[in-house]
């Protein structure tokens, strides 16, 4: 497997510790090594060094207290795939599934290898990265982006050497994102050649559980929208609230959408702009017609309010003034829009805040949605606008 495997089959452990000791003392303390660390190694230990760490002190864990770590168990997609996960990884010391920041959110073991990891402050709510606790397989690999194991000396820390570790990336199946590590410790002198291709296997198999529970997901919500989809005329899509699309009419659609929200409109290729509509277990994205308009109204006569109106929803967004005042002069440029040079100088009075109107713009996006569209920025077609009051000072375009 490459640099992964920290020790090759039929390695005397006990030797190897010594001498990756030896090795860690001599580079850590500025010496001629006896033998080269190997490259991930090297380039961990440059960039931990770098952080001013001690390798021979315990560095501050400050664990996360215990309600953002149930926070962050509910929010992580692999709250679904850890009773499996470990069910496949289970004849090992010591299992740990993290999150993308390296906080560890599970572990998994005997009652003896825990209390050894909690000496280490290797607990769930530690956050498990280079820049807090040194050279490890959950930081490294999280800065290397790829699977990484260490074997005692190669870690920074002194107390740590007792250990392996073999950590591995965990990826959402749709996207690809990063969703956490999955790491497998114990005891440094009982590392097994096979560990590494053990947790990769697990890593591969609680991927494609994640897939298969996505797709449960979407046909439990199909099924649920089933007397809305039958009884409804029109292009329409049924998302879940991620924006990934579970039934489609009359559109061609990709998989996912833009997510959506009660409270903002939403453009989608080949429907145009929509107002979702809530459903018990997702959303139903539909087009506002002709007979549908969406009707925007923004009343700048005291803090800015902007209303939408649709067939059967009615939304308001507070807006700072600054938003105002870009939406006023939008509805003022027409359907040709404006180029975000020419919104710098109607704000501003020349070209230098380019970069700074892109921002709010993007911030104007995120309040509202598409009611705001780009390349030029306009105010999205088929919506009726009104303004009423001032927005505040505005330069000429």
């Amino acid at each position: 497997m490459g640099e992964l495997s920290a020790v090759r089959p039929g390695t005397d452990l006990s030797r190897h510790a010594r001498e990756l000791v030896r090795v860690h003392d001599a580079v850590l303390g500025g010496r001629s090594a006896p033998a080269r660390p190997r490259a991930v190694v090297a380039r961990s230990w440059s960039r931990v060094l770098r952080t001013g760490l001690d390798p021979d002190g315990a560095n501050a864990r400050d664990p996360h207290p215990r309600e953002e770590v149930e926070r962050r168990r509910r929010e992580s997609p692999l709250h679904l795939i850890v009773g499996e996960l470990a069910q496949v990884i289970r004849h090992v010391a010591l299992l740990v599934v993290t999150d993308a920041d390296g906080v560890i959110l599970w572990r998994v073991g005997g009652p003896a290898v825990l209390r050894r990891a909690d000496t280490l402050g290797f607990g769930e709510g530690a956050t498990w990265t280079e820049s807090t606790v040194g050279t490890n397989a959950i930081g490294t690999a999280l800065v290397e982006a790829a699977p990484v194991q260490l074997f005692s000396a190669e870690h920074f820390e002194q107390a740590q050497h007792a250990w392996y570790c073999s950590a591995h990336p965990i990826h959402d199946p749709r996207t690809g994102e990063l969703l956490g590590i999955v790491d497998v410790s114990g005891p440094a002198l009982t590392l097994h050649p096979a560990i590494a291709a053990l947790v990769e296997t697990g890593v591969r198999l609680a991927e494609s559980q994640l897939w298969r529970h996505h797709a449960a997901r979407l046909d439990r919500l199909r099924r649920s929208a089933e007397h809305v989809v039958s009884t409804a005329t029109g292009p329409l899509l049924v998302v879940d609230d991620h924006g990934w699309v579970a039934h489609h009419t009359g559109v061609a659609v990709r998989d996912r959408i833009a997510v959506p929200r009660a409270d903002t409109a939403l453009a989608v290729p080949g429907l145009g702009l929509c107002l979702p509509e809530r459903l018990a277990e997702g959303w139903i994205v539909r087009p506002a017609g002709p007979a549908a308009g969406i009707r925007a109204s923004l009343d700048c006569t005291g803090a800015p309010v902007l209303s939408v109106a649709g067939e059967d929803s009615l939304w308001r967004a507070p807006l700072t003034r600054r938003h105002a005042e870009i939406l006023t002069l939008l509805h003022a440029a027409g359907p040709q829009g404006m180029s975000a040079g020419r919104l710098s100088r109607a704000l501003y009075g020349d070209d230098a805040h380019v970069v700074t109107v892109r921002a709010e713009v993007s911030r104007l996006r995120k309040a509202i949605g598409a009611l705001v569209a780009t390349g030029p920025y306009r105010l999205a077609p088929g919506v009726s606008w009104e303004v009423v009051g001032a927005a505040g000072p505005v330069s000429e375009v």
